[in-house]
């Protein structure tokens, strides 16, 4: 064999190099058998705690479970206010309303003890392959008993050899409504919704006696709930509620066959984590078939899909944007979805810069990169994200962020009563005033949000926009806009409250206030700074109290807070899932409820029940408004902004479209694959000059 030289060799792998870079990518995370493939990548941050839709209770899980799980109902995807449109059932529940004795009544009757939902499935739907379904020749179950040995060899349940699928019933509704009250699952809605569903909290303390292992709860009945036949089920609640059918979207009420539940019981199966919180079984578009949490979630077409047409009709300028061209067209579109978890937000940004990611969001770090704020406040994208065909879309959430004064507490709170409420609502009032939110949002969410006037967010009924929706505690409307009042006014409340440059008039002391709050990084110095700073304004001193969430909480329970930053987002979008934040009954000192400021007002409270089970009407509005009217005069909360969501995504994906409400988007999107591919390839050209330039440099050596 003829040998060569350094030289020879070294021009020998320049060229072998050269050869092999073009046209191809070689800083692509992926195999390369899957470029041109219909195949959406992604990334997720928080590592799923809970897949098991009686127990899954957060955006960073539904994600996943709301493509694998269908409930009855869903929100249709483009139309704003949010609309529940069937999903499974074949029409949108039926409502009886009931007196005492079982009997119809009109729904406005002051004799409804009781309302009945009927809901009717459509036959025909079937479950996801699964080796839970399999059955043998005899028609009995193939693996129901594995044995230990033959678990402990499983790397996947869908290692098993056969599969098997059935029809979707309304037993398996039912089955699902009684596992939120099977006290071994810990289901986060079992409280409320054993306040309405007649029997459950009794079927709760049946089922508690039953015992470790698994049972078949369709052996032990439940009052409220009834099969008529088997695509038809009855729910029983107690009086009205309306905002049940908002519950019946979201996974809590998505069927779970109960030969999953059996089959993940198995000895040895939650040792390896094969259980339902870990592996969802349904009937949605798509199916989880690999899930390690810490670095990888993927789902695939679900091949017995029944197949869901596209919405032809949205709100206007869909079409103009081109969310109606798939109109009609069968769902969903997309082969297969790949989850990365990033836990940093740079090498996300770059991977979707370079094409890896279809989407992105954007951090606080990039957000210059990607978008400029015209001074009237309108978002537009740089020009280096236009010359690549990335694409924004921007949402108002149905979220707050706020700031809770415990109305428990002798200095800031309102329950002492008389002259000593009377000064600490003039106290909250002025450092309400003092407290800039327009500037915070400027400084610390690059202006990504709305400052709240009260305690709804745009986009739930109630709210009011424009010179009708300011606070005239906090805000005068001036030249088209509202401002904030100035920091005079807020002094001079400050003196009336009976503390004068900051001081208490009587005794002469530095008013010092305590700010309660989690402890998340370095990050937070610069924001507890700036609380420190905007009630240094008044004079007033704050004192931060950082800890870890769990004694945080127990400082809520126990209402010995001061001043505390929460955040809610919207179960459903009705403002009763707002304002029930401010209802004495749900106090969290007294009652455990989410009403973590403790607020009390015997006014606010008689209005929120009369309006929490109304239907959306003028007459709801008027009472709403003067709720709000109460609440931004006591000003339990600094009322804090709605936060505004930025996604970006890239020109080959279509059909996106933020929706607050519903997770569920993944059957919506489509992409164009080869369009991916060719981009990919201009992005990340090697560069192969300095190899050459190396070369030369080794040459003439």
């Amino acid at each position: 064999m003829r040998h060569i030289g350094i030289f020879g060799l070294a021009a020998a792998c320049a060229l072998a190099a050269a050869a092999a870079g073009c046209g191809e990518v070689w800083n692509d995370p992926y195999p390369s058998a899957e470029r041109e493939r219909n195949i959406l990548y992604t990334s997720f941050v928080q590592r799923p705690k809970h897949l098991d839709p009686a127990q899954s209770y957060t955006e960073d899980e539904s994600r996943f479970t709301q493509q694998v799980y269908e409930p009855p109902l869903q929100y249709h995807y483009l139309k704003r206010p949010y609309a529940l449109e069937p999903l499974t059932a074949a029409g949108m529940p039926r409502v009886r309303y009931l007196d005492a004795a079982g009997q119809p009544v009109p729904g406005d009757s002051t004799a409804v003890a009781f309302s009945e939902y009927e809901i009717r499935i459509r036959p025909g739907i079937v479950y996801q392959p699964h080796p839970a379904f399999a059955r043998g020749a005899d028609g009995k179950y193939l693996y129901h008993a594995l044995g230990a040995a033959r678990v402990a060899a499983l790397e996947s349940p869908y290692a098993l050899p056969r599969s098997g699928t059935r029809e979707l019933t309304s037993d398996d509704y039912i089955y699902e409504v009684k596992r939120l009250a099977n006290p071994h699952l810990h289901s986060p809605i079992f409280g409320l919704m054993a306040q309405y569903i007649v029997g459950l909290d009794d079927f709760a303390r049946r089922a508690a006696t039953l015992g470790d292992g698994w049972h078949d709860l369709r052996a032990l009945p439940l009052e409220g709930v009834a099969r008529v036949d088997a695509h038809t089920f009855r729910i029983r609640l107690k009086g009205r509620y309306p905002q049940f059918r908002y519950w019946l979207a979201m996974p809590f009420f998505a069927p779970v066959p109960w030969e999953a539940e059996k089959f993940f019981s198995q000895p040895g199966m939650a040792q390896k984590n094969f259980t339902l919180d870990w592996w969802p079984v349904g009937t949605g578009p798509y199916m989880l078939t690999e899930n390690d949490p810490n670095a990888r979630m993927v789902l695939e077409r679900n091949p017995n899909f029944r197949g869901e047409p596209y919405p032809s009709q949205g709100e206007p300028g869909d079409a103009a944007a081109g969310l109606l061209a798939d109109a009609g067209r069968t769902m969903p579109f997309i082969g297969r979805a790949v989850y990365s978890r990033e836990k940093e937000s740079i090498p996300n940004w770059n991977k979707f810069l370079q094409g890896y990611y279809d989407s992105s969001g954007i951090s606080s770090d990039n957000f210059d990169q990607a978008v400029r704020v015209s001074a009237g406040g309108e978002a537009a994208l740089t020009p280096e994200m236009q010359r690549r065909g990335i694409e924004l879309r921007t949402s108002v959430a149905t979220s707050l962020l706020y700031i809770g004064f415990n109305w428990l507490d002798p200095v800031v709170g309102g329950a002492q009563g008389g002259e000593g409420a009377a000064r600490a609502r003039k106290l909250r009032q002025a450092i309400s005033i003092a407290v800039d939110m327009e500037e915070f949002l400027s400084i610390f969410a690059n202006g990504r949000g709305i400052v709240a006037s009260g305690p709804l967010p745009p986009g739930i009924f109630g709210w009011r926009g424009g010179a009708e929706g300011v606070n005239p505690v906090t805000h005068v409307w001036r030249d088209g806009a509202p401002r904030r009042r100035s920091l005079e006014e807020a002094k001079r409340l400050l003196a009336e409250a009976g503390y004068p440059d900051g001081r208490d008039a009587k005794s002469g002391q530095p008013l010092v206030l305590y700010l309660d709050t989690v402890g998340r990084g370095p990050g937070d110095k610069a924001r507890l700074d700036w609380w420190r700073k905007q009630l240094a304004k008044l004079s007033i001193q704050l004192e931060v109290r950082e800890t870890d969430w769990n004694r945080f909480q127990e400082k809520l329970r126990k209402g010995s807070e001061q001043l505390f930053i929460l955040g809610w987002n919207a179960d459903y979008p009705d403002p009763e899932n707002f304002m029930f934040l401010l209802d004495g009954a749900q106090a969290r000192a007294k009652g455990h409820g989410e009403n973590a400021a403790n607020y009390e007002n015997p006014e606010f409270d008689a209005l929120y029940a009369r309006m929490k089970n109304m239907q959306n009407s003028p007459e709801r509005q008027r009472i709403i408004d003067r709720m709000v009217a109460i609440a931004r005069n006591d000003a339990p909360w600094i009322w804090g902004y709605a936060p505004k969501d930025y996604q970006l995504f890239h020109g080959w994906l279509a059909n996106v479209k933020p929706n607050d409400m519903a997770r569920n988007s993944l059957k919506y999107l489509r992409l164009d694959p080869a369009r991916r591919a060719a981009l990919r390839r201009e992005w990340n050209r090697p560069v192969l000059w300095p190899l050459g330039l190396a070369l030369a440099l080794l040459a003439a050596v």
